[in-house]
């Protein structure tokens, strides 16, 4: 996307962009960093940490990181974008790598809480299940997204849920709406 489109849509000049912004990298850098902190605090806001059951969280979880809603799609097209551009620009997977290990991060110490508490299996390998999570929304976050039509959220929801209960030890039900 270039620079003088951004700043058509963002109600701007071009040059105010330019003047913020190094590069299309920085821009960006910066506009994902706001769209992974904007869902962190819909999270945070849509589920009250204390009085929630880890599943509970997990569910809300699975929620915010599927492309459900018009804001979560719009950060889904940031992500994806950052994927490409990672892919073909070596000096952005830091970037990425730096994103995902927030994400990790988050998903395992839901992960963990929930072994701590007994309401998870004892035995998880909480790292190994939080990438297998990571993985199975990214995947059938992506087919969503395209709207592929054997994987629309409610499908991608499921089989997400699904998943996660057998690995965590729960009913699916616990991880279902």
């Amino acid at each position: 996307m270039r620079i003088a489109r951004i700043a058509a849509e963002a109600g701007v000049s071009a040059g105010l962009v330019h003047y913020h912004f190094d590069s299309r990298d920085a821009l960006l850098e910066e506009a994902i960093e706001h769209s992974y902190e904007r869902a962190g605090d819909m999270r945070l806001a849509a589920l009250d940490e204390g009085r929630a059951s880890a599943a509970q969280r997990l569910r809300a979880m699975i929620d915010q990181c599927l492309p459900s809603d018009r804001p979560l799609r719009e950060d889904w097209v940031l992500w994806v974008e950052l994927w490409l551009r990672a892919v073909r620009e070596p000096g952005l997977r830091p970037v990425a790598a730096r994103l995902y290990e927030r994400y990790r991060r988050w998903m395992a110490a839901l992960i963990l809480a929930g072994t701590e508490s007994g309401e998870f299996r004892s035995d998880v390998d909480v790292d190994a299940v939080a990438d297998v999570a990571m993985a199975l929304l990214d995947g059938t976050g992506v087919r969503a997204l395209i709207d592929d039509p054997a994987m629309d959220v409610e499908a991608a929801r499921a089989l997400v849920a699904g998943r996660l209960a057998t690995e965590l030890g729960i009913e699916a039900t616990a991880l279902a709406e």
